[in-house]
């Protein structure tokens, strides 16, 4: 159980400041040592914001993260950008984030890169805060791949990165990280048509190295690229395999949803802990907060107050800094009014 009722924290993502994004367009001006400083100025600020707003839980921003997946695909060996697969012009859309085709098979030699973010994190965070990472699981981070001639498909490609994402996590556990989030927002995306029982056997064959060792979450979104969904809008085709997944806390977009479905939260909150999306990362309308403990009072009638944890619906890369910090602001203050009169 969470130490706390109504515990505050984020998905993982928090957006880059402006110097960073510009920098990040031209690397090739600046030594590895700038490099670095850049990045810990970057991640110095994302904990300076995320401290500012009060949050119990905190991330190092992922600020060393251009893509959600595309990031990733730099520690895999046996990939090739394949931009003739990408449209490049007209409305933001996933289809215009890269892909990559599978030209041997995928190792990892040196990681994934997680481990040394956390250590990072845990060198600059103040004390008194519970240091979370997080990592995509192995279905996710096939999802900008091509299988080329090595692998069938995207489930053979998954199979091929499973091992490389759970050697990570236990590196993760091994290096004192005690709070994991993995995020698979493919299988909420694509639980309404793809089978349901083998997302749970795929996803808890890639935590088991850390099961009892740390405390697991599960990120589940329906897509946020470019503030857009991808995936059909609906946590129904997920029960009741979900409710197999090994893990500690479940956390799901709920605010997006319009809370339509927040009563199917009681099934989950009968096996896990859950986090609720109360914040709209989607849109610019700065919750105050009232509406947020207007949305947490929705969730309290299915999920025990010692049980819930909020958060925004998604991570925040996708949305300006100055609206995330006033958003985190709300989020923290509305769980403290609905804490207060618990």
């Amino acid at each position: 159980m969470q130490p706390l009722p109504i515990k505050t924290t984020v998905v993982g993502s928090l957006p880059f400041p402006g110097w960073l994004e510009k920098a990040s367009q031209q690397l090739d001006v600046y030594g590895p040592a700038d490099v670095e400083e850049m990045i810990e100025d970057a991640v110095i600020a994302a904990i300076h914001d995320q401290v500012a707003a009060g949050l119990d839980v905190i991330t190092d921003g992922e600020q060393t993260r251009l893509d959600f997946n595309l990031s990733f695909y730099g520690f895999i060996k046996g990939i090739l950008a394949n931009h003739a697969e990408t449209r490049r012009f007209g409305p933001p859309a996933h289809d215009q984030r890269g892909k990559h085709t599978v030209v041997e098979h995928l190792t990892a030699p040196a990681g994934l890169g997680v481990v040394e973010e956390f250590r990072r994190l845990k060198r600059l965070a103040p004390e008194g805060h519970i240091l979370k990472a997080s990592i995509p699981g192995p279905y996710t981070l096939s999802g900008r791949l091509l299988p080329g001639e090595i692998y069938a498909d995207r489930w053979e490609m998954t199979e091929a990165l499973l091992p490389l994402v759970r050697k990570e996590i236990a590196d993760l556990v091994a290096a004192g990280c005690t709070e994991i989030c993995v995020d698979e927002p493919s299988m909420s995306c694509y639980a309404y048509k793809e089978d349901t029982r083998r997302f749970v056997d795929i996803f808890n064959r890639t935590i088991a190295p850390a099961v009892g060792k740390a405390r697991l979450s599960m990120h589940l979104c329906f897509g946020n690229y470019k503030g857009r969904s991808v995936g059909k809008k609906t946590i129904a085709p997920m029960l009741p395999s979900f409710l197999d997944m090994n893990v500690d806390e479940l956390h799901t977009e709920m605010t997006i949803l319009n809370f339509a479905e927040v009563h199917l939260l009681e099934q989950f909150a009968e096996r896990y802990d859950v986090a609720v999306g109360v914040i709209d990362v989607k849109s610019y309308y700065i919750e105050t907060p009232e509406d947020v403990a207007g949305r947490i009072r929705q969730c309290l009638p299915y999920v025990p107050a010692e049980k819930l944890a909020v958060a925004p619906d998604c991570g925040l890369s996708q949305t300006a800094r100055w609206a995330s910090k006033k958003k985190l602001a709300s989020m923290v203050a509305g769980a403290k009014l609905v804490r207060e009169g618990l």
